[in-house]
C-alpha cells in the first residue's frame, strides 16, 4: 500500500489506532454481561439461550485469533487487521439494531471475528516499529487488552442504566468503524510474509474442543458442576483438544505449531497467563456485585448504582495504563520476567487486602487500584515474553494461543467466583464471608501464578526485530 512507507515514521499514531481497535474488541467481551438480564426479558429468551451471547463471542474469537494471525502472516497483517475490525463493526451494528436472539447471536459471532486484532497488532508492532520502541508499545497494548476486559463490566452497567443496552453495541460499532478506517488509511503494511496455508481441519477440531469446554464452563453452575452433562462436556472438550494437539504436531502446515508451544519459555508463560487470568477476573466480577448489593442488611453491599460501582474501578484503570510504558522500559533493562513476577505478587497482595478489608467504598477503591496496577504490570509483560520466545513469523499464532488461554482462564475464574457467591446467598443479599472466600481463592491463584513465573527460563529482555534478528 502506498501509505505504508510514509507512516512507518509515525509509530505513535499507529499505536493509538491499534489501541482503539484492541480496546473495542476487549470491551465487547464483558460489556454485555451486565445487560444479559435486560436482554433476556426484552428478547423473551431462556437462560440457556441468552448465555450464547457470551459463549458465541468467546468461541468465535478463540478460533478467529489464530486463523487471522496465520492469514496476516501469509498475506499481510494490516490487510487482515482491517478485515477483522470491519467484521467486528458489522457484528456490532447487527446487535445494535437486532430485535431477536438469533440475530443477536449472529452479531456476537461476527464481533468475535475481531479476535484477529490482538495477534495482528502485536505482529505489526514487531515488524514495523523501531527496535527501541517495541517493548514499550507491546507493553501498552498488553495492558489495554487486560484492563479493557475489566472496565467493560462497569461500563456496560452504566450504559444499561442510562440509554439502554443497545448503546453497548452502538459504542462498539463506532469504535470499530473508526479503527477500521484509520487502519486502512494510516497503519503501515508489514513487508514480512510467511508462505503457507490455513489448516481449516485443525481449526474445526479446535472449534469442537473449545465449544464443549466453554459451554461446560458457562453452564456448569446451572447444570451442577458434578452433573453428567457438565463433566461429560469437560472431558469431551479436553479429549478433543488433546486430539487437536496430536493432529497439529503431525501436520505439515499446522494452524498452531506444537513445537513452538512446547518451548519452555512459551509453555511456562502460557501457564502463568492462565493462572493470573483466572485470578484477575475476581475483582472485575466481584467488585460491581459487592458495590450494588443493598446496604444495611445482614449481607455485604454498598447499595450503589451501576454508574457509581463503575467509578470504584476507574482510578485503577487509569493507573494501569499510566504504568504500562514504564513496564516496557523496565523490560528493556531487566527483561520482562521480573515485572511479570512483581505484577502477580501485587495482584495477590491486593486481593488479600480486599478479602479482609472491603467494608467501605474507599477501601475497595484502594485495593482495586493496587490490583489494577498489578494486572497492568503483568499483562504488559506477557506479550513481550511471548514475542521474545518465538521467531517473527511465529508471532501471530503464539500471541493467538496466549489470548485463547487467557480467555479460558478468565472464564474459569469468573465461574469459580460465581459459584462461591451463589453458595453464600441469604435472604437479604450475600454473606460477607462469600466475598472474603472468593477474594482469598483469587489471591491464591495470583500467588501460584507468581511462583509459576519463576519457571520461565532466562532473562528474555531484548526484543529481536526482523532487522536485528540473527535468525
Amino acid at each position: 500500500m502506498e501509505h505504508a512507507e510514509d507512516n512507518r515514521q509515525s509509530p505513535g499514531r499507529t499505536l493509538a489506532i491499534l489501541g482503539v481497535g484492541t480496546l473495542a474488541f476487549v470491551l465487547a467481551q464483558t460489556t454485555v454481561i451486565p445487560a444479559l438480564g435486560e436482554m433476556q426479558k426484552e428478547l423473551n429468551a431462556s437462560a440457556s439461550g441468552i448465555a450464547w451471547m457470551v459463549t458465541a463471542y468467546l468461541l468465535v474469537a478463540s478460533i478467529a485469533t489464530p486463523i487471522f494471525g496465520k492469514l496476516g502472516d501469509m498475506f499481510g497483517k494490516e490487510r487482515f487487521l482491517a478485515i477483522s475490525l470491519a467484521l467486528f463493526a458489522v457484528g456490532s451494528v447487527v446487535c445494535a439494531f437486532s430485535d431477536s436472539l438469533a440475530l443477536m447471536i449472529v452479531g456476537r459471532g461476527l464481533q468475535g471475528l475481531g479476535g484477529g486484532v490482538l495477534p495482528l497488532s502485536f505482529g505489526i508492532i514487531r515488524d514495523e516499529f523501531p527496535a527501541n520502541r517495541v517493548p514499550t508499545a507491546i507493553a501498552l497494548l498488553g495492558a489495554i487488552s487486560a484492563i479493557g476486559s475489566g472496565i467493560g463490566l462497569p461500563l456496560g452497567g452504566v450504559l444499561v442504566d442510562g440509554p439502554g443496552y443497545h448503546w453497548i453495541f452502538i459504542v462498539a460499532a463506532i469504535m470499530g468503524v473508526l479503527a477500521t478506517i484509520t487502519t486502512v488509511k494510516f497503519v503501515p503494511e508489514s513487508p514480512i510474509r510467511t508462505p503457507g496455508r490455513v489448516d481449516f481441519v485443525g481449526a474445526g477440531i479446535l472449534a469442537v474442543g473449545l465449544t464443549a469446554l466453554l459451554i461446560a464452563i458457562s453452564r456448569g453452575a446451572e447444570w451442577g458442576w458434578g452433573s453428567f452433562d457438565t463433566l461429560g462436556l469437560i472431558a469431551a472438550g479436553l479429549v478433543v483438544l488433546a486430539a487437536f494437539g496430536v493432529f497439529e504436531s503431525r501436520h505439515k502446515a499446522p494452524l498452531v505449531n506444537m513445537k513452538t508451544l512446547a518451548r519452555r519459555p512459551v509453555l511456562t508463560t502460557n501457564i502463568s497467563t492462565f493462572l493470573i487470568g483466572s485470578a484477575m477476573i475476581a475483582t472485575f466480577v466481584l467488585v460491581p456485585q459487592l458495590a450494588q448489593l443493598p446496604d444495611g442488611g445482614e449481607g455485604a453491599g454498598f447499595g450503589l448504582s451501576a454508574t457509581q460501582a463503575g467509578l470504584l474501578l476507574a482510578p485503577g484503570s487509569l493507573l494501569s495504563l499510566l504504568i504500562a510504558p514504564f513496564v516496557g522500559k523496565a523490560g528493556e533493562r531487566f527483561g520482562s520476567k521480573p515485572p511479570f513476577f512483581v505484577g502477580c505478587l501485587i495482584v495477590g497482595a491486593a486481593l488479600i487486602g480486599m478479602a479482609f478489608a472491603h467494608g467501605s467504598p474507599a477501601l475497595v477503591i484502594v485495593w482495586s487500584a493496587l490490583m489494577f496496577a498489578g494486572v497492568g504490570i503483568a499483562f504488559a509483560s506477557i506479550p513481550n515474553l511471548i514475542v521474545n520466545a518465538v521467531e517473527a513469523k511465529e508471532t501471530g499464532e503464539a500471541i493467538g494461543v496466549n489470548t485463547i488461554i487467557r480467555n479460558v482462564g478468565s472464564a474459569v475464574g469468573a465461574q469459580i467466583a460465581g459459584v462461591i457467591i451463589a453458595s453464600h446467598v441469604i435472604a437479604t443479599g450475600v454473606e460477607d464471608s462469600g466475598f472474603t472466600l472468593a477474594f482469598i481463592l483469587s489471591a491464591g491463584g495470583a500467588l501460584v501464578a507468581a511462583a509459576s513465573v519463576l519457571l520461565i527460563p532466562g532473562r528474555r529482555g531484548a526484543v529481536l526485530t526482523p532487522a536485528s534478528s540473527p535468525r
